[in-house]
This record gives structure tokens, sequence and C-alpha cells, in this order.
């Protein structure tokens, strides 16, 4: 008798938000159809990809209605909320978000990949040193002739 391995039952993404609901987590399916995911004041919106697998695209401190996601200053971590609001990220607000993003990909069945689970990562860095780096629009050393011209010259002529 020859045995077959039973092949995995793939779920449904609403199939997987009761799995969120089962582990503790809290659930607002959003009008676009994606769900906003709740617990310890931590929260997530997750949406189904077109190879039947969540995606967390956005998981951050609730404050207030708003997630605010990770920023990394380079110094010191910050949590900046959609509407522009930048606050210090505590210490207890990155155990609990790390622990959140852990617990949630566990119910979801997700990978959880090795850099991910040695600590808190995040999608924004603002250096403090690289002007306007995120922007895209750093200014060319040439372009800044206006800086030149109002230094006075304390040297005097160079004669050419």
């Amino acid at each position: 008798m020859f045995f077959r391995p039973e092949r995995p039952k793939i779920l449904s993404f609403a199939e997987r938000v009761d799995l969120l609901r089962q582990a503790g987590f809290g659930t607002e399916q959003l009008p676009d159809g994606r769900v906003k995911i709740t617990k310890h004041g931590v929260g997530a919106i997750a949406g189904d990809t077109a190879r039947n697998a969540p995606e967390i695209e956005k998981a951050g401190v609730l404050i207030g209605n708003e997630i605010a996601t990770l920023l990394n200053g380079g110094y010191q971590m910050f949590l900046e909320t959609p509407s522009g609001r930048r606050l210090p990220a505590t210490a207890d607000q990155l155990k609990a978000l790390h622990e959140f993003e852990a617990d949630v990909k566990d119910a979801l069945g997700l990978t959880d990949l090795y850099n991910t689970s040695l600590g808190t990562t995040s999608r924004k860095h603002v250096y403090d040193r690289v002007f306007k780096r995120d922007t895209g629009e750093q200014p060319k050393p040439w372009e800044r002739r206006e800086h030149r011209a109002a230094a006075p010259d304390t040297k005097g002529s160079h004669g050419s």
C-alpha cells in the first residue's frame, strides 16, 4: 500500500482573518477589502494578494485612530502617523510592536524571515546628515550657486 502525503489546505483570506479572531486579535473590515488588526495598542493593515497569501501592509503603534509606523532617524526610532505627527518611540512600544508582528505572522501562517525576527524593522529611514534624502530632490553641488554668491569674498580677488 502506498501512502500519499496530504496536500496542505490553502486557506482563504476570510478563513485567515477568523484565525486572527480566534487568537485574540481585534479585526475590522475596511471598505477596500483589507482588514485592520489590533491588539494591546498595536495595529496593522492586512490585505489579500493575488497568490492567496495575506500581506501585512502597514504595522505600527495605535495613536488615536491612526497607525503610527516606525521611522528610523539614525539616532533614534520615531513613530509617525499618516497625518504627519512624529513622536519618539519607547522601548516598550518597540517590544510590543515586534511581538505583535510575530504573533500576527504566526496566526496567519506566514513565514517569519530571519532579519525581521531579530528585532523591530522600519521601512522608512530619515537620517539627519543627508538633506532631503527620501524626497529624491537632493540639491546638486553645482546647482547651489545662490549660496556662493551671497557669501562675501574675504580673500580678495584672485586675479584672473
